[in-house]
């Protein structure tokens, strides 16, 4: 284990404020950076730690188990230091500077959403115009942004048309306020302390050598792209699995002492009750296994052929369903006094929705397996 569970308790004991205030978890982030954390999925020859996805997936669980927002901001810094090794492993060396700064203690960002665009990763909507000097600046509107009131530096991409030959430009750029400007309202359900605004790129500017790659819009085995979405999707998979984890811990806790009038005695004696206890860690058992595999899949290049993105959709989909179900069966099994604010359940509830819309949603990933099993449909 990475995080100490000191660290993790105290983590937890500010959870609730966070979510209750609506602010960034600061205290948080200054806790996970001292401790390493931001350099912890970073190669030892790059000045890190050198955890492997399998390893940083497990303690991004155990971060969501104690602060849902907190590990869900943090995250995307994850994603981004996973791809950056993706890509140097795949002959990318536009990876280097993006494990340097992570090692220094910079937090990074995605400035990948874009409003009512469902092709996420493959085809922006925004403009990427190049410049005489080979760099490029970006020009529209992302959404969704966590911690882009915070990061220093952001992963982004948008389109070049390029005289009818269009292509997707991923880039490495600094979060610089004149370029870079964010709309600070962070008004939602749950994981309110992601502080996900959103923003507009009005210029912002990378350099040639912070252009990570240029491909043709859509589905692409290029490293950048690939490497955004396996790790991405298995991460996501983690921390969501996280949330359903920590409702499990709670159930049993509140079982064990909630007491039936009717019956005499604690609802741990129930039956109707511990089949409910039963039924949230049945449906999350089988998730561990397959976050597990897949991580060891994308760091050993094993081939899943045209099933490897269908697959990190489906984990991702997995969990968060997985961990719906089984918060909703705790709150189900422990009475009306979870529907208090100040009930953990009732946060957990509020935090697990966030997942059901995120990429890849049930509907990309059941259109990805029609698609193989069944071909496209006939226009």
């Amino acid at each position: 284990m990475f995080l100490s569970e000191d660290l993790l308790k105290d983590i937890h004991s500010r959870a609730a404020a966070y979510d209750k205030e609506n602010v960034f978890p600061h205290e948080d982030y200054a806790a996970l950076q001292e401790a390493g954390y931001y350099k912890a999925f970073v190669p030892k020859e790059y000045g890190g730690y050198g955890l492997s996805l399998k390893e940083i997936a497990h303690e991004q669980t155990r971060l969501a188990m104690a602060a849902p927002a907190t590990a869900l901001g943090i995250n995307m810094h994850q994603i981004i230091v996973g791809v950056a090794k993706y890509m140097l492993r795949h002959g990318n060396k536009r990876g280097e500077q993006i494990l340097n700064d992570a090692a220094a203690g910079h937090l990074l960002s995605f400035a990948i959403s874009e409003p009512a665009n469902d092709r996420v990763l493959f085809g922006s909507i925004c403009e990427a115009k190049a410049e005489s000097d080979g760099g490029y600046r970006f020009y529209g509107p992302k959404v969704f942004i966590s911690m882009s009131g915070e990061a220093s530096r952001m992963v982004t991409y948008a389109q070049d048309e390029n005289n009818g030959d269009p292509q997707s430009v991923f880039a490495y750029i600094k979060n610089n306020s004149e370029t870079v400007k964010i709309n600070p309202e962070w008004d939602t359900l749950g994981m309110r302390g992601t502080q996900s605004y959103n923003l507009k790129l009005d210029g912002a500017y990378a350099a040639e050598e912070n252009i990570l790659t240029k491909v043709a819009p859509g589905p692409t085995f290029d490293p950048v792209v690939f490497g955004i979405f396996a790790n991405f999707e298995i991460l996501l998979a983690a921390t969501y699995h996280g949330i359903g984890k920590r409702a499990l811990e709670l159930g049993i806790e509140t079982v064990k002492r909630r007491k039936s009038v009717s019956q005499g005695t604690t609802y741990d004696q129930d039956k109707n009750i511990r089949w409910r206890i039963a039924e949230a860690a049945l449906v999350l058992d089988g998730i561990q296994p397959q976050i597990d595999r897949l991580a060891d899949d994308v760091e050993n290049d094993v081939d899943h052929g045209k099933f490897w993105m269908p697959r990190l959709s489906a984990v991702k989909n997995y969990s968060t369903e997985a961990s719906l179900k089984a918060v909703e069966e705790i709150v189900r099994a422990s009475g009306g006094s979870m529907y208090s604010n100040k009930n953990e359940l009732s946060r957990l509830l509020r935090d697990v929705y966030a997942g059901l819309f995120q990429p890849s949603d049930q509907e990309s990933l059941h259109d990805s397996w029609a698609n193989i099993l069944l071909g496209p449909i006939e226009k």
